[in-house]
Order: C-alpha cells, then structure tokens, then sequence
C-alpha cells in the first residue's frame, strides 16, 4: 500500500462567543494506487465526521467527563492529514436547542399555578370597596354630588400620577388610542356623577340595585358596537332588567299615587331612578370602550384620563350651578379623601380579578353588592325594604347573573 504524506499547517481564527475554528490544510505527495487513495480519503472522511460530532458536543452546551476530552484531545492529536473544523454547524445544535426547549416547557408545566380563589377574594374585595363608597357618599351631607365626584377625581389623579411614572406609561398614550381615552374618561366620570346623584336622591339599595344592571345593557351595546353576537336569552334578560327597574321606580300610572318606602318625595325618587339607569347606560357604555380598546393601553393610564377629564367637567359644571361649597366638618373631608383612596383600590382589585379569572365568575360574585347594599341600608339608615325592592333587586339580579353564567358557558365550551 502506498503511503499517504500530509503536509498539515494550522490555522486559528477567533469568532464571536470564544469559538475557535482551525483548518487543516491537507496536502497529498506521491502517486498512490487507487485502492490506497480510496483508503486514504475514507479514513480521512470517518476522522472528520467523529470530530465534528465530538466538538458539538462541546460547543453547542453538552457536558462531557474530563476523560472523554482529554481522549477526543489524543485522538485529534493522532489524527495526521485529517480537515477539521472545530466551529459546531447548525445542523448539529438542533438537538441542543430543541432539548432546552423541551426542558423550558417541562418547568413551565411543573411551576405551581396560582390559587384559583384568588380571583374570585379580588373580585369580593372590589365589590365591598364600591358598597363603602356609596354608604360614604349617602352619609355626607351637603354636597352635591358633582361637587364629591370632582374631589375623588382630584386625588385620584394624585395617587395615579406615581404608577405611571413607575410604570412608565407616559400621560397621553398612543396616538391611535387617545380618541377611545377620551371617550372612556368623559362617559365614565358622568357614570359616577349619576351614581353619586341617584345614591343621594333615593335609597341606597334601590340605586345600587338599577346601577348594577350595566351587564344587560353591555350585551345590547356590544351587539350594536362591536357587532358580538346577541341571542334570544340577551333580550330575555333585558325585559328582565326593565321590569326590575320598573318595580323599584314604581311610576304612580300603574302603582297609585299613595307609595310606601319612598325616601323624600316621589318627584326625588324618579330624579334618582333616571339618574341610577342613564348611570348604568353610562357605565355600559365604559364598557365597550375598554372592550374596544383591549389590553394595548395600560389600565392605569385609563384611570388617568377618567380622573383629568372627570375633574374637568367637575370643575365646569359646579362652577355653573354654583354649588361649590366647603365641607362642614373634618370628618367629611377624611371622608372624601377616603371616597377616593377606595375608588382606586376597588377599580384595581377588580382588574386583578378579571386577569386572573373568568369575567364570568367575577360578574357572579358582583352580585354581592346588592345584598351589602340592603345590609347597609338597614344597619346605617334604620331603613327595610320593601317588597317591591326586593322584587325589583331578584329580577335584576337574575338578569345579570345570567348573563354572566351565559359568556361562562360559551367561554368554557369554546376553550
């Protein structure tokens, strides 16, 4: 057999990540049968391939025992006449990459996922915050309610503006968005200025009660905005809904003129009634705006543009009627102070809750709030209600607890 000479040279380049490549020029001197030769190019090829596999091995983040090194290292040291390149190619890191994926899926499956009931705990936090803000705003007296809602904005913004310097959200938002901020922060605000009016104008309970009946119409408004689907059971709820508020309004062409249970006149109670159902047009409206925004814009910067644009209006409108007034004591002003500090905590909770779990759950235990609402009535005011309320609150929560049951539903089939 003919010899196989080389004349082999090394030549080092240093990549990127400390990966050195090293050629070896191979050089071939003689006349060699072609048996030999043929010997020669396979033995050459087989020293190739092993050490290519070798140096994956250790380039694409495999872990090899000392002693299996320092063999590949005597092995290449043997190898005379051989090409070889130490940078691992891509075709060879696959199999590395594909098993740390597998392995970044394995902990994400094996991280212990959060307690279900945390969702539902936010949402019960949420809805007793916004029960104590209308007992706090029923128990002030002496001031409109533009005058209060105009204070909570005013420290709401206060406490908003440090989480968006935090978060670093900037004031304003993205251009495409501002339209649907806006939007958001002048329908929201006059939603809370008709709930603080409706809260003092009737009882506690029947305001709350027609308030919370926002759900029904955020199906009819996401069917004509947003062009969801609205099904036979969306209309049964709202007849539903409308005869709840019927039977706590109580109009005198179809329950007489001698009504029990009226706080104040009857020519207040209506005031209130209207106020409490625009109220809950209002906060359907909000509803489909943050619907139609979705999860680009942050939420604290939602609260943002509802504090400035709610203290604007404010500002405008009590300026108008005249209305600014002091409050009496020191025990309303820590009041309204507190009026905003819930306001905030409340409308965060329930964001938490509706990250967490299912807006179908969350509107279920809202329902709270009507029974918190007759419990306050009853402890603060010395006030029972009558069976008519109570009527018209079974009929509007019905209504509101199916529609949420209905978008459970539809949500669990589809996922």
């Amino acid at each position: 057999m003919g010899d196989c000479n080389h004349c082999t040279y090394e030549r080092p380049l240093s990549v990127e990540d400390d990966i050195t490549v090293v050629f070896h020029k191979v050089d071939s001197h003689g006349t060699n049968s072609g048996d030999d030769h043929g010997e020669c190019g396979d033995d050459e090829r087989a020293a190739e391939r092993i050490h290519l596999r070798s140096k994956c091995h250790v380039s694409c983040g495999y872990d090899d025992d000392a002693e299996e090194k320092q063999e590949a290292r005597r092995s290449e040291d043997s190898l005379e006449g051989s090409e070889k390149k130490t940078l691992c190619p891509p075709a060879f890191c696959v199999r590395s990459k594909t098993a740390s994926r597998e392995g970044s899926a394995r902990e994400d499956t094996e991280k212990p996922k959060g307690c279900p009931g945390f969702g539902l705990f936010y949402a019960f936090l949420s809805t007793v915050f916004f029960s104590i803000i209308a007992l706090l705003v029923k128990t002030i007296q002496g001031l409109h309610a533009i005058e209060i809602s105009a204070i909570r904005c005013f420290f709401q913004m206060l406490f908003v503006v440090p989480l968006l310097i935090y978060h670093k959200t900037g004031f304003l938002g993205p251009r495409d968005k501002r339209i649907y901020l806006v939007l958001r922060g002048f329908i929201g605000s006059n939603a809370m200025i008709l709930l603080f009016y409706a809260v003092q104008q009737m009882p506690l309970a029947d305001a709350t009660v027609i308030m919370f009946s926002n759900p029904v119409f955020t199906s009819l408004l996401a069917w004509i905005f947003l062009k969801e689907r609205c099904t036979i059971w969306d209309c049964v709820f709202t007849v539903f809904t409308l005869t709840g508020v019927i039977l706590i309004a109580r109009p005198p062409f179809l329950f007489g003129d001698h009504l029990g249970g009226i706080e104040g006149n009857y020519t207040n109670h209506i005031k209130g009634t209207i106020a409490a159902f625009a109220g809950a047009i209002a906060a359907a409206f909000t509803f489909v705006v943050l619907r139609k925004m979705g999860k680009s814009v942050h939420y604290y910067l939602s609260v943002w543009y509802y504090a400035v644009i709610g203290l604007i209006e404010c500002i405008i409108v009590v300026s108008v009627l005249g209305e600014w007034k002091i409050p009496f004591c020191g025990r309303d002003r820590w009041m309204l102070m507190l009026i905003a500090v819930l306001g905030i905590a409340g409308q965060t909770f329930l964001t938490k809750a509706l990250q967490i779990e299912k807006a179908g759950p969350v509107a279920l235990m809202r329902t709270v709030d009507v029974v918190l609402a007759f419990i306050f009535q009853f402890i603060f005011f010395n006030r029972a209600p009558t069976l008519w309320s109570l009527g018209g609150a079974l009929c509007v929560v019905v209504s509101t607890s199916g529609i949420a049951f209905k978008k459970w539903y539809t949500s669990s089939r589809k996922s």
